[in-house]
């Protein structure tokens, strides 16, 4: 049997087994607080799995693999970053957005503003947000199936976006969170299981000495006549032709993967399906456990790919090295067990990844779809006249729209690198969705206006830089390859965007002369201890 057709096999019955909760999932979603929230009824464990399944996306398997392989020490900052992030999010908003909010995160900001301006910035900000992390998925999704079936053309590439949106689409207008949250949970099990075997296969290889596989990996992928550069800093960044530009797109790149995360959409709402702030701690602490563990890992599996597989085979396989981890799959399982065994683990790893894209793209979309009928239409468009069924059957609709859009930028995006798209999505989160959170949970002063400018400002800002970056004109790796209208030199806007966004809302705030101490002490004491939680939004 072919890794084609058991490839497809396992992809199937993974499909088929999470439609199945998906059915079961739709028939227990009667109410709002049941699609936006899976009726608050997981434990600590069951959503720390799925926090960390909805955080090791396609970019944590697929692309911090490939640009470890590619770019050695470089990539590796990657891991860290993402792996750093989670403290951030532990210490300063996982408990107290829990505690404050209801359903999205323009809940918390809106308690003590006026409702309307702040929740329209905070929907628009998380559909952006989505939908830059979802291009990074349809991405990986792509390079990922043509690397299974064979598939080299860009059409081909193209239908397996189009089905993996459809797939995704369905997760989220029939399950909503509880049908989402379990398909993560499902999918963080397969993960960590596939990485580690790969881990644990690779490192056995070289006999659990991990200098003898750094050393193998600088020999085969790195710069000839010099490869121990491979491990040390300037493969990515810093580079002689990149100049001082280059170090501070690496400042740059770690201020968003660091605080880009307590800014993400889809990860603050996980925190809503709890029942207790204790389970929303404890659910935080799991989450790092099983992410730390997995960060790890991705550190084997990338120089693991460039000891084993090269950096030559990788880049012909996908430019970008999506492809990396499949690619070591197979050349580790064809050297321990034959070619039968190269076959069996690249179906199975390419299975895993394959979940892990559909199961991150749901939860993406659950998140935008969410707030654009809870925040936009419910509360902006119906000024929080609309009923229950109303708003869930916005959210379904909206799930549709949000999909598509997803599905053609990321037929478009076709050969970036998905780690880098991913650290493109923080940087935008950290500079719109973060200042606001962090001043309304902390800055007794914060008003309407601050939170309009912080987040308008950030997300502006992100957007205008990253239009005019080498990202998008300028360069083979860029969308428009053709086009060259580069006035920004560097990939990542986070050092200019997100301190901007902090300014903005700043000076919104102290312009403004709006303040009302009652409604901070309510929401700080309601951060602190959850109660009258539930009531957040009922004003």
């Amino acid at each position: 049997m072919s890794s084609t057709t058991l490839g497809m096999i396992l992809f199937l019955t993974f499909v088929a087994a999470t439609l199945g909760i998906t059915f079961w999932a739709s028939r227990q979603t009667k109410t709002a607080a049941d699609y936006y929230a899976g009726g608050r009824s997981f434990t600590g464990v069951q959503n720390g799995l799925a926090i960390g399944g909805d955080y090791m996306s396609a970019a944590s398997f697929l692309g911090i693999a490939g640009i470890i392989a590619l770019s050695g020490y470089d990539g590796f900052l990657y891991s860290i970053g993402f792996l750093v992030a989670w403290l951030v999010a532990l210490l300063l908003v996982a408990e107290l957005m829990r505690n404050s909010g209801k359903f999205t995160m323009a809940d918390v900001l809106a308690f003590r503003m006026s409702p309307r301006p702040v929740r329209t910035a905070a929907g628009v900000s998380t559909i952006v947000v989505s939908i830059f992390y979802l291009l990074a998925q349809m991405v990986g999704a792509g390079a990922l199936v043509g690397l299974l079936l064979g598939i080299t053309t860009e059409a081909g590439k193209m239908w397996t976006i189009v089905g993996v949106g459809a797939l995704m689409i369905v997760y989220v207008v029939f399950g909503g969170m509880k049908g989402t949250t379990w398909v993560q949970i499902v999918k963080a099990v397969l993960l960590m299981g596939g990485a580690a075997l790969v881990t644990v296969l690779v490192l056995a290889k070289f006999g659990f000495n991990l200098s003898s596989l750094l050393g193998q990996a600088a020999t085969t992928s790195g710069p000839k006549g010099n490869p121990e550069a491979f491990l040390s800093p300037g493969q990515k960044y810093g580079t002689e032709a990149q100049g001082l530009a280059g170090k501070i797109d690496l400042i740059s790149l770690g201020l968003a993967l660091v605080l880009g995360t307590a800014g993400l959409p889809h990860i603050l709402i996980r925190f809503y399906t709890v029942p207790t702030a204790k389970d929303a701690r404890k659910s935080v602490l799991w989450g790092i456990g099983i992410i730390g563990t997995f960060y790890l890992l991705t550190l084997v599996l990338g120089f693991g790919a460039a000891a084993l597989v090269g950096k030559t085979a990788i880049v012909a396989g996908d430019k970008a090295g999506n492809t990396a981890a499949p690619m070591l799959a197979q050349a580790i399982g064809a050297d321990i067990f034959g070619p039968v065994g190269g076959t069996i683990l690249l179906a199975l790893i390419g299975a895993v990844a394959f979940a892990t894209i559909l199961a991150v793209v749901a939860g993406l979309t659950l998140a935008s779809s969410s707030s654009f009928s809870h925040d936009l239409y419910a509360h902006v468009f119906k000024r929080g006249q609309a009923t229950e069924r109303q708003e869930v059957l916005v959210a379904r609709v909206s799930a549709l729209v949000i999909g598509a859009v997803a599905i053609g930028l990321g037929i478009l995006a076709q050969g970036q690198n998905v780690a880098f798209l991913v650290a493109l999505a923080f940087a935008v989160a950290a500079s719109g969705n973060l200042p606001a959170i962090l001043y309304s949970l902390f800055w007794k002063r914060f008003n309407t206006v601050g939170a309009v400018s912080a987040i308008y400002g950030g997300l502006v800002s992100a957007l205008v830089l990253v239009i005019f970056s080498p990202v998008v004109s300028g360069g083979e790796t860029a969308l428009f390859k053709t086009a060259d209208f580069v006035l920004f030199p560097l990939s990542n806007p986070g050092i200019v965007s997100i301190p901007l966004g902090f300014l903005c809302g700043y000076l919104g705030t102290i312009l403004s002369k709006e303040f009302n101490a009652a409604k901070y002490a309510e929401i700080e004491v309601r951060s602190l201890t959850g109660v009258g939680a539930e009531k957040a939004t009922e004003h």
